[in-house]
C-alpha cells in the first residue's frame, strides 16, 4: 500500500467515524448488544481460523490460543452483554445541603472516536478485548494490529470487514508509519498496549490533541517467594505463568525474589515442573507442541543477548539456555547469581528467561521491589497471611495476586492496568466500559426560588451569614 493511499483511506475513515460517533451518542443498550452479539457469533464460528492464524505467526499451541486469545474475548463479550443495560443507566447522586432542591446524576456518554493500537504477543485478545469495551460504550473504533503477527492481523481485518461497516469499526494494517499517521488524528480516546518506551511516544502524540489515553504497558513484574510455602504448588504456578506464550506476556513473573533458606530446593522444584509440563517424555522441549516460539528473529537475538550478558557478568544457568535459530526456539531458562548490573535485570525480559534473586528477610525483598519502577503485576507466595498483607500494603503495582500468577487478567470484576511506568487507566468489564465513556455530570435546578439565589450579589448581611454557616458546617 502506498503512503498516499493509506493516508487518504485513514482520513476518509476517520471522518466517517467522527460523523457516526455523534449519532451513536443516542444508541441504546439493545443496539450495542446487537453489535457485540455479531462479534461473538463470528468468533464462535471461526475458532479454527483464529487458531491457525495465530499458530502460523509463532507456533502458539492451540490450547493456549483457546484459553488466552479466544476465551478471554468471548467471556468479555458475554459479561458486557449481561451487564450493559445496568452500566448505561444514569447513576443518581444525592444533593448536598447547600444544593437542596436540585437533582443530579452521572450520565455515561461515549467518548467518540477511539483508536486501539494492539501488540503482537496476544494479537487477537489485545486487539478485540478493547474493541468489546469500545462497542459497549458506544464508540467507533479504528484498530491498528501489529505487523509482527501478519497472519493474526490479516484475520482481524477480515473479521472486522465481514461484521462491521467501516464508519463503526475499521482496521489498518502496516508498520510504524501507519501508527504515526493515525496518531496525528484527533481521536477522543487512544487505547494502547505495549512497552513503556512506546507508551511515552503515544502519550506525547495524544497530548497534541488532548486525547484521553489508556496505556497498558509492562515492566518487571516480580514474584516474592516466602520460605513458608507449598513448594510444588508454588513452582507449578510460576512455571505456567512465566512460560505460557514462551514468556511473551506483560504480566508474566519477570524475576523471582526467593528466600535464601529455600532457594536450592525451590530451583530444583522449578526444574522438575519444567520437565513435567514441557518434556514429560524426555524428547526435548524443542519437540513439545505445548511450547510456543519467539515471535521473530529480532526478539530471539534480543533475548539471547540478555542471557549472554548475564553469563558474562557472573550469572549461572540452572536450567535451559539453548537456542535454535531456525525455528525461533528459545528453551525455558532459569538463571541464578544475577545482579542489578546485568541487562536482564534492567529491562523487561518478555521472553523465557527467569532470573532468581535471593533475599534474607521479607523487608529487604519489599525494599528491593520499591527501588524499581512500579510494576504491572506483583505476585507473592506464602502460607502466612501476615506476610502477604505486608507485601501488598507496602508495595505499589497495577495488580497483585497471592499464591498464583496472571489469573487476575481473567477476573471481569477487577480493574486491569498499571500505574505510572506500567500504565495509565484500567480495562476489562465495567472498568473497560468506563475507559471509553465520559462520566458527564448532570444537575437539574428548579425554577423560581432556590437556595443558590440567596448567594447572589449584592452581598448583604444575610448572604454573608449564609456563607459563614457554609464555611463552618459544610
Amino acid at each position: 500500500m502506498e503512503d498516499v493511499s493509506f493516508e487518504s483511506e485513514i482520513s476518509k475513515t476517520f471522518s466517517a467515524q467522527k460523523s457516526n460517533a455523534i449519532l451513536l451518542r443516542e444508541s441504546t443498550s439493545s443496539q450495542r448488544i446487537q453489535q457485540l452479539e455479531k462479534l461473538g457469533d463470528w468468533i464462535k464460528s471461526h475458532q479454527e481460523d483464529i487458531r491457525k492464524a495465530i499458530h502460523a505467526d509463532f507456533k502458539k499451541p492451540y490450547a493456549e490460543i483457546d484459553i488466552s486469545e479466544i476465551f478471554t474475548v468471548t467471556s468479555e463479550i458475554k459479561y458486557a452483554i449481561k451487564n450493559l443495560k445496568d452500566w448505561m443507566k444514569p447513576k443518581k447522586v444525592s444533593a448536598p445541603i447547600p444544593l437542596l432542591g436540585t437533582s443530579s446524576y452521572v450520565q455515561f456518554e461515549p467518548k467518540g472516536n477511539a483508536l486501539i493500537i494492539a501488540p503482537w504477543n496476544y494479537p487477537f485478545n489485545l486487539a478485540i478485548g478493547p474493541l468489546v469495551s469500545a462497542l459497549a460504550a458506544g464508540c467507533t473504533a479504528i484498530i491498528k494490529p501489529s505487523e509482527m503477527t501478519p497472519h493474526a492481523s490479516a484475520l482481524i481485518r477480515r473479521m472486522v470487514g465481514e461484521i462491521f461497516e467501516p464508519e463503526l469499526v475499521a482496521v489498518f494494517e502496516g508498520d510504524v508509519e501507519v501508527s504515526q499517521y493515525l496518531l496525528t488524528k484527533p481521536f477522543d480516546h487512544i487505547f494502547f498496549t505495549g512497552s513503556p518506551a512506546v507508551g511515552k511516544i503515544i502519550m506525547k502524540a495524544a497530548a497534541e490533541n488532548l486525547s484521553s489515553v489508556t496505556l497498558e504497558l509492562g515492566g518487571k513484574s516480580p514474584a516474592i517467594i516466602d520460605r513458608d510455602i507449598d513448594l510444588q504448588d508454588a513452582t507449578s504456578k510460576i512455571i505456567w505463568g512465566k512460560f505460557v506464550n514462551c514468556g511473551q506476556t506483560c504480566i508474566a513473573p519477570d524475576y523471582l525474589l526467593v528466600h535464601e533458606d529455600i532457594i536450592e530446593a525451590f530451583v530444583e522444584a522449578l526444574k522438575a515442573e519444567l520437565h513435567k509440563m514441557y518434556d514429560p517424555k524426555n524428547k526435548g522441549i524443542e519437540n513439545s507442541k505445548d511450547y510456543a516460539r519467539i515471535v521473530n528473529e529480532k526478539h530471539l537475538n534480543r533475548i539471547n543477548f540478555l542471557l549472554a550478558d548475564a553469563l558474562t557478568n557472573g550469572a549461572h544457568i540452572a536450567f535451559g539456555g539453548r537456542m535454535i535459530a531456525s525455528g525461533n526456539f528459545f528453551e525455558p531458562t532459569i538463571i541464578t547469581g544475577v545482579t542489578d548490573s546485568m541487562e536482564v535485570m534492567q529491562e523487561e525480559i518478555f521472553g523465557p528467561i527467569l532470573p532468581i534473586v535471593s533475599y534474607s528477610d521479607l523487608d529487604s525483598a519489599i525494599k528491593y521491589v520499591n527501588s524499581k519502577p512500579k510494576p504491572l503485576a506483583l505476585y507473592a507466595f506464602s502460607n502466612n497471611q501476615e506476610a502477604l498483607d505486608r507485601v501488598f500494603s507496602k508495595t505499589s503495582s497495577g495488580g497483585a495476586v497471592a499464591n498464583d500468577c496472571v489469573l487476575h487478567f481473567l477476573h471481569h470484576e477487577l480493574p486491569f492496568g498499571g500505574i505510572n511506568n506500567s500504565g495509565i487507566g484500567k480495562a476489562h468489564g465495567h472498568h473497560g466500559f468506563l475507559a471509553f465513556s465520559n462520566e458527564k455530570a448532570v444537575l437539574k435546578q428548579r425554577t423560581g426560588i432556590t437556595s443558590s439565589k440567596s448567594l447572589f450579589p449584592p452581598y448583604g448581611f444575610a448572604a454573608k451569614k449564609i456563607i459563614q454557616v457554609m464555611l463552618k458546617w459544610f
